[in-house]
This record gives structure tokens, C-alpha cells and sequence, in this order.
């Protein structure tokens, strides 16, 4: 009889932690990669750990970041730990220690800009690691802490912390295994908006090799529409939009401000519009300096050509939020005639949908408009976008409905990344796809994590890459195939539609203040 299995210890550049074995894989929980965000670092950039002596126990993940508590759908845990330190990585391995320099692959999770959390059960690591990869999974600032633009501090907090987790990468990862030389990020919906402002951005050069985009958010803001946000979260704690007045605020207290703008966001529809109409008060910022561009001008130009890119989307994105609202099947004609005004595409996008879509009644279309909007769309430019700056790009759909609620969610947002992560029970997982999952499940989660993990291996996901005139993408379906863009209607409409730096509703006047 053998006895239990050694826990491994890795010594990383902070100092040695102490893993455990689980199910053949050497998994690690809770390593500080940057100094608690707090205090006299409070809303500054990261800095990195202090070093520590003797071996830290890492078996349990980090504190969660303040997180949205009014988002609804989504929402975070709340931290109750009572730590401040939650910048940490956690890493799975099937080779520790050794020198097997295996693809790593590295998950930035999503969630609107304003939740995330690597805990729980979906970005549980195990399954991709016994595909031959090491798999590591980060928290990073969300909301006001990692997004809000106030005078004076450093913007995109939030990209910096993931710049410094993936230095932590860089600097450690061969320790476990991993191939410093052959790192993929991986992200969805928030996640994938910030791998597409990753590749745009000066510091985050050289740290990876490959990324997969999934479910790309075409929301990234001006500066004045930043300012102006931040200014009116400023304002519910009564203090100016400066880094001076809001360092030394509580960063639960700062996050309540944030979710009291949030409460009433569509009342600043005529200063923010579509941003308050999708109650999407965070996004990335387009600020000159950490993030030059926009994502899809500045691969246009070149920027991250030599990274390889997969972007793609789920087929019915928007359906998730329709279904989750209790409005699946009850939108009225004047709500999908408002969403058309409001998210289609300027000048001709609303009459170019009815004309496309004859036969759509008013819930299919408000989906359609904001699947494209939001997700969709996004997604399909940032591919061409890369491919035109001399890019290697691939591009995807995932078509496999998910079979919970009678199937009426379709290929909804998030259902991909249970079916990459091969965690089909438990979390999200059992909400799209029941209690156990159906063979097909399976059968199309094994295809998308086969197909990631060779991507991250050597750069081939086993369909053509996206190209111009082509526009060859995969569809993750029952049988998995490859064809021409299977939104070409969708395509058309938004072909000339520029994913630039978003502004102020013209008119506006001058920036929100108290």
C-alpha cells in the first residue's frame, strides 16, 4: 500500500510555498503576486510581494476583490475574510518541478468589469492541466478599485494587476513546469475585453505568446466619459473625483458608491448613453498612456502581430439575460424598436436589421441587436481587426444550445466556458447544463478544450485561420465544423462600424460634478 502523496513545494521568487496533490495534479491556492491594494497602496498600481520565510501553506484561494453587490445576476461573493491580500494566483500542474516546459495557460475571468472571482467551481483548473498544460487562474481588481478614472491616480488598475500576475508568470511558471516562452491568456466577456486592451498595450509586450478571446465587449471609454463616471461615484460619498479625496476611502465603502451609481445608471442615459442603457459603468480607458488605442484601431495598425489570436463568440449571447430578466418572449414591439435606436450601428443599422430579419419577433430582435452589440460583433472585428494589422487570427462560434430551461437559452453568454474549463458539474455548469451533463455536453467540451489547449501548445487549433475574403470560423456545434461566417447578415451591418474610444453623449455640457 502506497501512502499519501508528498505535498510539492515550488520556490518562486517571494519565497517557497507548499501545494497539495489532487488526483494526480499538484495544484496551488492563494500566492501573493502584488501587495495588498490598500492603505498607502490604495488605488495605486501594483507593487510586487514582499518576500516571506519558510514555506507558506498554499491550498486555499485568496480573498475575493470588493465586488459589485448590486449587479444582480453574476454578483460576486463578498470578501469576509477580512484580508486584504487579493492579488493572488493560483496554478495547476501535472509535472511540477520539473523541466517538461509545458504550454501554460493563463485565465483572466470576466464579469461585466464590476464582479470576478478566481475561486469556485467552474475555473477549477484540473481538467485542462491533464491535457498536458499548466493552467493558472488570477483575481485582479474590478469595478471603481481596478476601472474608476479619478484625477491624479494611475488609470486601468485593473490591467496593470494582470501585467503583474503575468510578470509573476514569466518569472515562476518554469518552476512548475511551464513554459515561460509558450503562454496563452485566455478570458471571457470582461476577461476577453481585457486580453483585447492587453494586446494594444505597451507593458504587457513579450508577456504572452497566444491569447483566445472569447465573447469580446466592445465597450472601452474616452477619458471624459471615464472622468465623467467617476466624478458620480465620487459624488455619492460627497467627495471630488481625486485620488487625494478617495485614497483614503474604505474600499468597501468606494464600492458602494459605485453600486449606488449602478442603482440608478439609466438615469444618466442622456450623458452616458449606451453605457447606462447596458449598465456597464467600468470599462477599460483609452487613456493615452497605459492604453494608448483602442483594441481594434491599434491592431489594425499592427500592435500584437506577433501574439496569435481565437476570438469568438456564443451564438445567442444576449438570450442569457433576456431568459435570467423573466422577459423571454414578453418583449413588446416599442422595447426592440428602443434597443435598435439604441445599440444598432448609426445612420442606417436599425431600418438595415428589420430589412435583414423580416421575420424576427421583438425578443429575437432586441437579442440579435444586443448579441451583436455587446458580444458578437466585437468578437468577429477584433479577428479581422488582427488579421489586417499581419496577425495570425482564428475566429469561432459556438452553436451548441445549452439544454436547461427547455432549451430556450440557446448558445447563451458563459456557457463556453464551462465547456473549455471541462467543469461541467457544479456552479454555473449545472445551471446551463442540468445535473448531469448529456453526452453532446462532453462531446463539445472535449472539442473546445482540445482545441485550446493544442492552440496553446503550438499554435494550431485545427480549423483555417480567419482571413478576408474567407472568413472561414469553427462553429462549436453537435458536429463541430468549419464554414463562413454564419452571422454574414450581422457582418454587413456593422462592416463599417468603428469599435473606437467611447464619448460623452455629444451636448452633454461639462464633466458631471457633486
Amino acid at each position: 500500500m502506497t501512502g499519501p502523496a508528498r505535498a510539492p513545494e515550488i520556490r518562486t521568487t517571494s519565497g517557497t510555498v507548499r501545494g497539495r496533490m489532487e488526483d494526480g495534479t499538484a495544484v496551488f491556492r492563494g500566492i501573493p503576486f502584488a501587495q495588498p491594494p490598500v492603505g498607502p497602496l490604495h488605488l495605486a498600481p501594483p507593487v510586487p510581494a514582499l518576500p516571506w520565510d519558510g514555506v507558506r501553506e498554499a491550498v486555499s484561494f485568496g480573498p475575493t476583490p470588493p465586488q459589485s453587490l448590486a449587479l444582480g445576476f453574476g454578483a460576486g461573493p463578498e470578501n469576509t475574510s477580512g484580508s486584504d491580500e487579493w492579488l493572488t494566483v493560483n496554478v495547476w500542474s501535472p509535472d511540477p518541478g520539473t523541466t517538461a516546459r509545458l504550454p501554460v495557460l493563463v485565465w483572466i475571468y470576466g464579469g461585466a468589469y464590476l464582479v470576478g472571482t478566481a475561486e469556485g467551481p467552474t475555473y477549477e483548473g484540473a481538467a485542462l492541466a491533464r491535457r498536458g498544460t499548466v493552467v493558472v487562474t488570477f483575481s485582479h481588481r474590478v469595478g471603481a478599485e481596478g476601472y474608476g478614472h479619478f484625477e491624479g491616480a494611475v488609470p486601468n488598475r485593473a490591467l496593470l494587476d494582470q501585467v503583474a500576475a503575468l510578470e509573476w508568470v514569466r518569472d515562476n511558471i518554469a518552476a512548475f513546469g511551464g513554459d515561460p516562452d509558450r503562454v496563452t491568456v485566455f478570458g471571457e466577456s470582461a476577461g476577453a475585453g481585457a486580453i483585447a486592451a492587453l494586446l494594444a498595450m505597451p507593458r504587457a509586450a513579450g508577456l504572452f505568446r497566444r491569447a483566445v478571446a472569447q465573447s469580446v465587449p466592445g465597450s472601452v471609454f474616452s477619458p471624459a466619459l471615464a472622468s465623467d463616471v467617476g466624478a458620480g461615484v465620487a459624488a455619492e460619498l460627497g467627495l471630488p473625483a481625486t485620488l487625494e479625496a478617495l485614497a483614503p476611502v474604505a474600499p468597501a465603502a468606494l464600492r458602494d458608491a459605485a453600486d449606488a451609481v449602478l442603482g440608478k445608471i439609466t438615469q444618466y442615459g442622456e450623458r452616458w448613453g449606451r453605457i447606462a442603457h447596458a449598465h456597464l459603468p467600468f470599462s477599460p480607458v483609452v487613456d493615452g498612456e497605459v492604453l494608448p488605442s483602442s483594441p481594434w484601431e491599434a491592431l489594425r495598425a499592427g500592435h500584437g502581430r506577433d501574439v496569435d489570436l481565437i476570438a469568438g463568440y456564443n451564438r445567442d449571447e444576449a438570450r442569457l439575460f433576456t431568459v435570467m430578466s423573466g422577459r423571454y418572449g414578453k418583449i413588446t414591439q416599442e422595447e426592440a424598436d428602443t434597443a435598435l435606436s439604441r445599440f444598432a450601428p448609426g445612420g442606417e443599422g436599425a431600418a438595415a436589421y428589420r430589412a435583414s430579419f423580416p421575420e424576427a419577433d421583438p425578443t429575437t430582435m432586441q437579442d440579435l441587436v444586443l448579441s451583436d452589440w455587446l458580444f458578437r460583433m466585437p468578437s468577429l472585428r477584433l479577428a479581422e481587426a488582427h488579421t489586417a494589422g499581419g496577425g495570425t487570427s482564428y475566429a469561432y462560434e459556438l452553436a451548441w444550445p445549452a439544454p436547461a430551461f427547455g432549451g430556450v437559452l440557446g448558445a447563451c453568454h458563459g456557457l463556453d466556458v464551462p465547456l473549455v474549463f471541462g467543469t461541467l458539474r457544479g456552479g454555473i455548469a449545472t445551471m446551463l447544463l442540468g445535473e448531469e451533463p448529456s453526452a453532446e455536453a462532453e462531446a463539445v467540451s472535449e472539442a473546445m478544450g482540445g482545441a485550446w489547449t493544442a492552440f496553446a501548445a503550438h499554435g494550431d487549433p485545427g480549423w483555417a485561420a480567419y482571413r478576408t475574403g474567407e472568413r472561414l470560423m469553427r462553429v462549436f456545434a453537435a458536429e463541430p465544423h468549419t464554414r463562413p461566417c454564419p452571422q454574414e447578415a450581422s457582418r454587413r451591418i456593422w462592416a463599417q462600424h468603428d469599435f473606437s474610444a467611447m464619448e460623452l453623449v455629444p451636448g452633454a455640457g461639462p464633466v458631471h460634478t457633486a
